[in-house]
C-alpha cells in the first residue's frame, strides 16, 4: 500500500511537471525521467511480490488440498481466494481428463511411499470414512487405525488423523 501510494505521488508530480514542461521549461525532463524511473521499479517490485505470493498460493494447494486452513484464508485476500479457487477447479479438470474413466489425482503420494498400508490416528471426530474394499472405518478422536495411505494423506494434511510411527 505505501508503495501504492508512493506511486500515485510521484505520477502526480510527473503530470504537474510535464504540464509545465509543454510550457518551456526543460529543465524539469530531467526530474520527470527519475520519477518515471521510480515508478517502473516500483511496478517490477510490486509485480515480483505479487507473482511470489500467487506461487506460494499454488503450493497451498498441493499441500493443503482443496480446502485451506481458515487460518490460512484469514490472511489471504479476495482476489487471491478467487485466483486459488479458479487454480483448483482448473487443476481438478485436468486430472480429472487423465487417468481413465476416475481421472488422476495428482495431489496423492506427493513422495514415494515406504509402505502401501499407514498406521494412524484419529485426532478429531471425523465420522465414517469408506475404503475402497467397501469397508466402512468410524474415525473417532484417539482411535487407530491401519489404512491404506493414498486413502488417508489428504485427511493426514487437513489435521483430521496423524501418522503414528512406531
Amino acid at each position: 500500500r505505501q508503495a501504492l501510494e508512493e506511486m500515485r505521488a510521484l505520477y502526480e508530480q510527473n503530470q504537474a511537471d510535464v504540464s509545465e514542461a509543454k510550457s518551456g521549461r526543460t529543465d524539469l525532463i530531467f526530474l520527470i525521467r527519475f520519477r518515471h524511473c521510480c515508478l517502473l521499479r516500483n511496478q517490477r517490485c510490486l509485480l515480483a511480490y505479487l507473482y511470489d505470493r500467487l506461487l506460494r498460493i499454488r503450493a497451498l494447494r498441493w499441500e493443503y488440498g482443496s480446502v485451506l486452513p481458515n487460518t490460512i484464508q484469514f490472511h489471504m485476500s479476495a482476489e487471491e481466494v478467487e485466483w486459488f479457487n479458479r487454480y483448483k477447479k482448473s487443476l481438478a479438470t485436468y486430472m480429472r481428463s487423465v487417468g481413465g474413466e476416475e481421472g488422476l489425482d495428482l495431489t496423492q503420494d506427493i513422495k514415494p511411499p515406504k509402505s502401501l498400508y499407514i498406521e494412524v490416528r484419529c485426532l478429531r471426530d471425523h465420522g465414517e470414512f469408506e475404503i475402497d474394499d467397501g469397508t466402512t472405518i468410524l474415525l473417532k478422536k484417539n482411535s487407530q487405525h491401519f489404512l491404506p495411505r493414498w486413502k488417508c494423506e489428504q485427511l493426514i494434511r487437513q489435521g483430521v488423523l496423524e501418522h503414528v510411527l512406531s
